[in-house]
């Protein structure tokens, strides 16, 4: 598979499903470092990274760091598909619309613009399991009873007891547009990050395809896909802190009545630093977790390719 196939999309009867495996596999490697990033962004009682991973390990052991990963690992599916399946459809869509044929290897306007659309639709899937999980994450009660000494502001019993409850409880207390809490955050967020996702790793594929070849060996399509996360997230993470705070706002008392006055709050009460909180745990997830998920995606995908020729 080339890299101008992959921007063009999946190949003809190639199944939107084979997101499952690097998708799962992903969300697993990166999810104890997302619950920490989560924890830090929204909750003050932690001084620092380590200050969180060893409060989260001496009061919640290993399991502290896996909550709420079912419902994303579960979804992650359905969530790569969409968000891919919309990439696909917008290129097809630009490249009949501009250039009369979709064919044709897409220009990079293509490709921000197709990204764009795919990070509009796949936040309307994604808000409700994503607001779940960090509901569930920031739930620091212990797994088996603690028998150590109480800590200011940690939740001595758990609000959620899992994913099917949590969203129960949401829909009973917030009602529907309890569930898309945050998603105008999420919206900017996704919407021009997820374009220049989309360019960056059909830039860093390019530039690391070797001479006399139409793409690059696996090992450059791991590092492509690291480099386009770690884009994505310096570039996504001041949005992120926001949109996490704002998800967690409907747990207690109300604070922010927007997306601007979450914004103005909460850099008023902690200045330019809020707006990076999570950002370099942001970027030693998303080059491992990015690098993984394109580097098998675009191993199945040949894999099945073949497979449909070979029928």
């Amino acid at each position: 598979m080339t890299c101008s196939s992959f921007l063009n999309g999946f190949p003809p009867g190639v199944p939107v499903q084979c997101n499952l495996l690097p998708g799962g596999l992903a969300t697993v490697v990166g999810y104890p470092l997302d619950t920490i990033k989560v924890r830090i962004q929204t909750q003050h009682m932690y001084s620092g990274v380590w200050h969180c991973i060893l409060s989260t390990y001496r009061r919640e052991k290993v399991y502290g760091f896996y909550k709420g990963m079912a419902l994303p690992v579960l979804s992650v599916a359905i969530c790569s598909s969409v968000c891919f399946g919309t990439y696909r459809n917008s290129l097809h869509f630009l490249g009949q619309f501009r250039h009369g044929s979709s064919a044709l290897k897409p220009s990079r306007l293509d490709v921000f613009v197709a990204g764009c659309a795919a990070g509009t639709v796949e936040a309307m899937v994604f808000a409700p399991i994503d607001l779940i999980k960090i509901r569930q994450q920031n739930q620091t009660h212990p797994h088996q009873p603690y028998q150590g000494q109480s800590s200011h502001g940690l939740l001595t019993m758990p609000k959620y007891r899992g994913p099917i409850h949590c969203l129960i409880t949401i829909l009973k207390e917030e009602g529907t547009l309890g569930l898309y809490r945050g998603i105008t955050a999420l919206w900017l967020r996704d919407i021009p990050c997820f374009g220049l996702y989309f360019v960056a790793y059909s830039v860093f594929s390019e530039q690391l395809t070797p001479q006399g070849q139409h793409k690059p060996d696996w090992l450059g399509k791991l590092v492509a896909g690291g480099c386009a996360g770690t884009t994505y997230w310096i570039l996504a993470t001041p949005m992120d802190v926001m949109k996490s705070r704002m998800q967690m706002d409907g747990m207690g008392q109300q604070k922010y009545n927007g997306v601007l006055n979450c914004i103005t709050q909460s850099f008023r009460q902690e200045g330019m630093r809020v707006f990076f909180k999570g950002l370099s745990l942001n970027c030693v997830r998303a080059f491992p977790v990015n690098g993984m998920t394109f580097a098998i995606y675009e191993t199945v995908l040949v894999f099945l390719k073949k497979a449909n020729l070979k029928d």
